[in-house]
C-alpha cells in the first residue's frame, strides 16, 4: 500500500497565481508518482482577486477530487482590502475552521505545508503533532518580513505577531524546505537549526509558448511597432505598480500592460485613466498565458523600495520560460535580483524609480537583438535549472529524508 499524505495549503487549484499552482503540482505529483493517497486541506479559491470564486459561494465545507487528489476546502474570511486587522481575521478564520473540521482521513504518514500561510503552517504542525508523524513546511515567503514591508495599517505590530507565530510553527519541523538560499539566515534567526533546512527551489509551472507572436499581438490589439512592457500577476501593495504607470507617463511611446488582479487594481485603474499608454487586463486563461507573455517585448517585475524580498515570485519563473527579456525594478540584494543576475536574462533597475525604468525600457527597445538574446538565456535557464521534474524531485527527496529520519521509510520512500 502507498503512503497517505496530507498537504495543507490555503491556496490551491483553480487558483492560477502565487503558491496555488505549486501546491497543486506537488499534490498531483505525489499522488501519481508515489501511488500515494494524497489529501489537501485548502481554503476557498479567492486569490489574487481577494474575492470568493462565485462557484464556491454559500459553501462552508467541500470535498472534491481533482486529478487523483482529495481536496478538503474550508470557508474563511476573504478581506477585499488589506489591513493588519483584516489579515489577522483571515488567518484566524482559516485556523479555526481547520481545527474544528480537519480532513476525515486515516492517519497520514507525513504532513506537508505551504507557507506563507500562518494558519496553514500552524494547522499542519498541529495535525502532524496529533498523529506523531513528520511535519514538513515549504517556505515560499515569511509573513513577518512581508507585514513589516507591506505598507498596510498596523504592519509593524502585525510583523512582530507573525514572526512569533512563524518561530513556533517552524522550530518543531522535521525538516524545512526553502525556495531560495536567502531564507536560511532568517530561518536560523527564528530558531530553526541550520542542519534541518533544505533547498527546494520553485520551478517554471507553465508550458512553453507555442502560438505565433504576431497573431497573439494582433488579437490583443498590440501594434507591431509598439514596445509592450507587460507585468503579470498580483496587483498588491508589495508590487508598487505605480512605478510602471509613472514610467508610461514619462515615456509615452511605451505601451505598459498590467495583467492580473489584486487589492490595488481599482486604484491603479484610476491612476492609469489619464495615461493613454497604460492598459489593464484581466488574468489570461491558463492555455493562453504562455503565449501572452511571449507576445510582449519586455516582461517586468516590480517591488516597493522598502521590500527586501527573499522569495522568488512565481511570475519570474514563468517569465524565463516565455523567452522574453526581464526588467526587474527591485532591491538589489533580494532573491528576485539574484535570480535575474544568475540567469543573465534581464536588467535590474532601482525600485520605485520611474525615470530609470523608462530609460532601461528604451534601451532594450532600441536593440531588439540584445533583448532577444536575453530572452533566449532566460528560456535556457528555465530548461536547465527550473524544470518541473527537477523541482518535484527535490520535494520528493525532502519527503523521503523526513520519513527516513522518522524511521519508517524504505530507500524508495515507501512505508515498510
Amino acid at each position: 500500500m502507498g503512503e497517505r499524505l496530507l498537504l495543507v495549503s490555503t491556496n490551491y487549484a483553480p487558483e492560477q497565481a502565487g503558491i496555488g499552482p505549486y501546491a497543486t503540482q506537488i499534490a498531483e505529483h505525489l499522488a501519481a508518482r508515489r501511488d500515494a493517497e494524497v489529501h489537501v486541506l485548502a481554503g476557498m479559491p479567492h486569490y489574487p482577486a481577494w474575492r470568493l470564486d462565485p462557484a464556491y459561494r454559500g459553501k462552508w465545507r467541500t470535498v472534491e477530487k481533482r486529478a487523483g487528489v482529495l481536496v478538503h476546502r474550508r470557508r474563511h474570511s476573504v478581506p477585499p482590502r488589506q489591513t493588519a486587522a483584516r489579515r489577522a481575521l483571515y488567518e484566524a478564520s482559516i485556523l479555526a475552521h481547520g481545527l474544528l473540521a480537519p480532513p476525515r482521513m486515516a492517519r497520514p504518514h507525513a504532513v506537508l505545508a505551504q507557507v506563507p500561510s500562518l494558519a496553514g503552517g500552524l494547522l499542519a504542525a498541529r495535525l502532524a503533532g496529533r498523529h506523531r508523524v513528520p511535519y514538513l513546511p515549504i517556505v515560499q515567503d515569511l509573513m513577518g518580513a512581508a507585514a513589516a514591508q507591506s505598507g498596510i495599517s498596523g504592519g509593524g505590530r502585525a510583523a512582530s505577531a507573525a514572526s512569533a507565530v512563524e518561530r513556533r510553527m517552524l522550530r518543531g519541523a522535521t525538516l524545512v524546505g526553502v525556495i531560495h538560499d536567502s531564507f536560511r539566515q532568517r530561518l536560523t534567526a527564528l530558531g530553526v537549526p541550520a542542519d534541518r533546512i533544505r533547498l527546494v527551489p520553485n520551478w517554471s509551472h507553465v508550458a512553453a509558448p507555442s502560438a505565433s507572436r504576431a497573431r497573439v499581438r494582433e488579437r490583443l490589439g498590440w501594434p507591431p511597432e509598439a514596445t509592450v512592457l507587460l507585468h503579470s500577476g498580483n496587483m498588491g501593495l508589495k508590487q508598487g505598480l505605480d512605478v510602471l504607470i509613472e514610467a508610461a507617463r514619462r515615456a509615452p511611446e511605451l505601451r505598459v500592460v498590467l495583467m492580473g488582479d489584486g487589492s490595488q487594481r481599482p486604484r491603479l485603474a484610476e491612476l492609469a485613466a489619464s495615461v493613454p499608454g497604460v492598459e489593464i487586463l484581466p488574468p489570461a486563461a491558463d492555455e493562453d498565458f504562455p503565449d501572452v507573455l511571449a507576445a510582449a517585448d519586455i516582461l517586468v517585475v516590480t517591488q516597493r523600495a522598502a521590500v527586501l524580498d527573499m522569495s522568488v515570485p512565481s511570475k519570474l519563473t514563468s517569465y524565463f520560460r516565455a523567452g522574453r527579456p526581464v526588467l526587474a525594478s527591485v532591491a538589489a540584494a533580494g532573491g528576485t535580483a539574484e535570480e535575474v543576475r544568475r540567469s543573465a536574462a534581464g536588467h535590474l533597475v532601482a525600485p520605485e524609480d520611474p525615470a530609470a525604468l523608462a530609460a532601461a525600457a528604451r534601451e532594450l527597445a532600441a536593440d531588439p537583438a540584445a533583448g532577444d538574446a536575453l530572452g533566449r538565456r532566460g528560456a535556457e535557464y528555465a530548461a536547465t535549472h527550473l524544470s518541473r521534474a527537477a523541482g518535484l524531485d527535490r520535494v520528493t527527496a525532502l519527503l523521503d529524508e523526513a520519513l527516513a529520519l522518522a524511521g519508517g521509510a524504505s530507500p524508495k520512500g515507501r512505508r515498510r
